[in-house]
Order: structure tokens, then C-alpha cells, then sequence
């Protein structure tokens, strides 16, 4: 959903110097009680944690300007979001579009599921440049929270970049990026997308 960078790159010298923080962010089991059997941790079956955003959604959204400046100056639009199950949920599409104060946006984002790491690794795509952009985030949901990273340079910046999606009802989610510069001790919000289910 990266949609408003203006550099798209891959970052690989961050992520090989950074994958011991990544790691951390994206691969540290849960440690309830529960799930620990014979010594080592059980891992989550997140294969169905996108299944609450299958079907058809109206989306406010928020996006700060100038990222990483300083600035407080946002702007704020409408959109809609169409999310189709691939995979019976192991995998999914959805369908992004919105008129923007900056002319009209049309986004597709594909989340696929590894069944051997538990997590999911999540690629967008706009109708600028119509290729799927690099790196992917990676992650996965506990207790309700999902939490994707990744690292890339941003205006000459290496920075991590930081989805969260969390499920507030049945017919309300939520959704925000977030970018730091200081290796993930600080990060600043930077696009807000609130979705609600479309009556059918």
C-alpha cells in the first residue's frame, strides 16, 4: 500500500545489516503458557487472519504530506477497498481506489501466507508504474494485532517501514503505515486508513 513514496527501491544492505531487529519484530512466537509444550513454543496457524477483511469496504483515509520532516500537515480522502480470498485464505487480493487532492489512485495489494514460517509477506502494486514494488513486507498477526516490516530507502534515507492492521468489529478495521529512521526505536504514523464494511 506504499502508494505515496516517492522512492521505491530495494534496500538489501539495510535489511542484511538490520535482519537480527526485523527478525525480532516479525518472528518472536508467543510465550503464553498455553503454547508451550515439551520445552519449545507452538507456533501460530495465522492462514486465516486476513479472512476478516474478505469483501467490500468504504475507507477513510489520512496521509501526512512530508513524512520524516517534521511536519504535521495532513490531508484526508475517500476510497473504497474490495478484498477477494485467494487460496481458500492462505493467500489474498484486494483492490484499491480512491480520488485523492492529488488525482485519482488505483492500488492492488496481494498477501500471500508461508505455512512454514507462519508469516505473511504482503506486495503492492499502483496503476502508475503497474509492477509489483520491492521489498515485500513480511509478518504476521498476535492477539488480534498484525504487524508486516520492512526495509527500504526512502529520499535517500535507509528507514524501516511498519503496517499494522487491527480488527476492531466485524465491520470496522483499521489500518496504518509508519516509517522510522532511528534503526525502529521511534516511528512516526504517516497514512491512516479507517475501513468500514459496505452493506450488502
Amino acid at each position: 500500500m506504499k502508494i505515496f513514496h516517492s522512492v521505491r527501491a530495494c534496500f538489501f544492505v539495510a535489511i542484511l545489516a538490520s535482519s537480527s531487529s526485523l527478525s525480532g519484530f516479525a518472528q518472536t512466537p508467543s510465550s503464553t503458557d498455553e503454547n508451550v509444550k515439551a520445552g519449545t513454543i507452538a507456533q501460530h496457524d495465522g492462514q486465516h487472519d486476513f479472512d476478516f477483511l474478505f469483501g467490500q469496504w468504504k475507507v477513510h483515509c489520512r496521509r501526512l504530506l512530508s513524512p520524516l520532516t517534521g511536519s504535521h500537515e495532513w490531508i484526508e480522502f475517500d476510497g473504497t477497498n474490495v478484498v477477494h480470498k485467494v487460496w481458500d485464505g492462505r493467500a489474498n487480493m484486494d483492490e484499491f481506489e480512491a480520488d485523492t487532492p492529488s488525482g485519482h489512485v488505483e492500488g492492488m495489494t496481494v498477501r500471500t501466507y508461508n505455512i512454514k514460517s507462519h508469516q505473511w509477506t504482503i506486495y503492492w502494486s499502483s496503476q502508475t508504474n503497474g509492477t509489483i514494488d520491492f521489498p515485500p513486507m513480511v509478518g504476521q498477526f498476535k492477539q488480534g494485532r498484525g504487524e508486516f516490516y520492512d526495509a527500504e530507502n526512502y529520499k535517500g534515507r535507509g528507514i524501516f517501514v511498519r503496517f499494522t492492521w487491527v480488527l476492531n468489529s466485524p465491520n470496522s478495521c483499521h489500518w496504518e503505515q509508519a516509517f522510522s529512521a532511528d534503526g525502529g526505536n521511534t516511528w512516526e504514523t504517516n497514512f491512516v486508513w479507517d475501513l468500514t464494511r459496505k452493506k450488502q
